[in-house]
């Protein structure tokens, strides 16, 4: 499973990641390119195992990459804890932590909180309508922190505004770039409060399949405040269709995002649309 690269442009890619993947639930990556406003999607890759995503991602790239998966906490959480403010070290004491002393130590944080503020928010969170990165269940994004970030650290990847990475310097030197992504925040602009997807068979209905091909018509048209139309073949709008989880359709999701950060850095933007004033503890949602 090589990365595909084309002249100097960056290979673009979306990542729906699982903290736990398997066959049935593997992670799924979109693979794509920017042309002309179009992102069109090349392949989608299934992973289904953490040490197989991990030897993925240090393979030479370059490739711009939307992970979701959140890349920091909370900073009143990391405050409130006495744990380290500065993100790499604050990341290497989390990633030190067993996911049940993580889910003990934020039960008691959110036990001493009232009722409606039990959970710490990142300020990215509030805009981008994503769960806080502290929630360890449904979905468990702390924990999908805490096995995805250390990947990309040590696979050296450069991570705008929080890591600089290191770039493997073969004959040409070959940057690898992630930024965090959220598919919900793209798929509410198209569909508002409509669900499209479900691990539940019992919940896979009707309705979502019409939503899923509503969402996937918007993409391909354009019809988002991205400015971005998706390309697809009939093949791939019709594999998207019928995954009833949503994996590949959110893969496909976070590709769209990261191609509009591509776009920011095309026009001269050095961190890809971040915002100036981002928490470089708290990272952030490109797009949000």
């Amino acid at each position: 499973m090589s990365v595909p690269v084309v002249g100097q442009s960056p290979v673009l890619l979306g990542c729906d990641f699982s903290s736990a993947p398997s066959r049935k639930k593997p992670i799924v990556i979109a693979l794509g390119s920017l042309s002309h406003g179009r992102v069109v999607l090349s392949k989608l890759l299934y992973i289904d195992s953490l040490e197989v995503f991990a030897e993925w991602l240090r393979q030479p790239g370059p490739w711009l990459g939307g992970f979701d998966l959140p890349f920091g906490l909370p900073r009143e959480l990391v405050e409130t804890l006495g744990w380290p403010t500065d993100w790499l070290a604050c990341m290497t004491y989390y990633q030190s932590l067993s996911r049940d002393q993580i889910r003990a130590i934020f039960a008691a944080f959110c036990n001493a909180r009232p009722v409606g503020g039990k959970f710490a928010h990142r300020a990215t969170d509030f805009l981008a309508g994503s769960s806080p990165s502290m929630k360890w269940v449904n979905p468990p994004v702390a924990f999908m922190l805490h096995a995805g970030v250390p990947l990309l650290l040590q696979a050296g990847v450069h991570l705008p505004g929080l890591h600089p990475g290191v770039d493997r310097t073969d004959v040409h030197p070959s940057p690898r770039v992630a930024l965090e992504a959220y598919p919900g925040l793209l798929a509410r602009e198209v569909l508002g409060q409509r669900s499209y997807k479900s691990d539940d068979r019992q919940r896979q209905t009707p309705e979502r399949l019409i939503a899923r091909k509503d969402l996937i018509n918007a993409l391909e048209q354009g019809n988002t405040r991205l400015g971005l139309r998706l390309k697809l073949s009939h093949a791939q709008h019709d594999a998207m269709v019928d995954d009833a989880r949503g994996d590949a359709l959110d893969a496909v999701l976070c590709l769209i995002q990261v191609a509009w950060a591509q776009t920011r850095f095309e026009a001269g933007d050095s961190a890809y649309g971040l915002p100036a004033n981002m928490d470089p503890l708290e990272g952030w949602i490109i797009t949000a």
